[in-house]
């Protein structure tokens, strides 16, 4: 009787083992299809920098190119739209103003870019949405893109 006790017992434990395992795949899912299918509220991301001058954060950076002017916001929008995973939120270079949003290979996190003229040069305040730190993700992008931009 008491072997039937301990299967019995060892049955319960498997089987509350698997439900705690299957509840945990659900609630990683719930998240995931949160991250990748919330919405992007314009009024929330498509902002100007709170600096005007190079400032980083723990999620995202500020900074600002010199001399570009018009053009080269115009060259700067179709480099970030050549990017991958990334699209327009708000906004175009004739307005002054742009937001974008930029998602994750793996997890499809969005960051958010918002380019804005101050005179002749360009302020882009890259950040992340979700978390606290974004491990430098929006400084080497948005750092790639000035490269790129200043380099033709």
């Amino acid at each position: 009787m008491a072997i039937v006790a301990v299967a019995s017992s060892s049955k319960r434990l498997d089987a509350m083992r698997m439900m705690l395992f299957w509840s945990l795949v659900l609630l990683f899912l719930a998240a995931q299809a949160y991250v990748r299918l919330a919405p992007s509220d314009p009024a929330l991301w498509h902002v100007a920098p709170r600096a005007d001058s190079d400032k980083s954060f723990a999620n995202g950076v500020v900074r600002r190119v010199p001399g570009v002017g018009q053009a080269g916001f115009q060259r700067l929008d179709a480099l970030i739209l050549a990017t991958p995973r990334t699209v327009l939120l708000a906004g175009s270079p004739a307005e002054g103003m742009a937001t974008y949003v930029s998602r994750t290979p793996i997890m499809g996190f969005p960051d958010y870019t918002t380019v804005i003229t101050a005179g002749d040069d360009l302020l882009i305040y890259g950040r992340s949405r979700f978390g606290r730190r974004d491990l430098g993700v929006n400084a080497a992008r948005v750092e790639g893109w000035i490269r790129a931009l200043t380099a033709g």
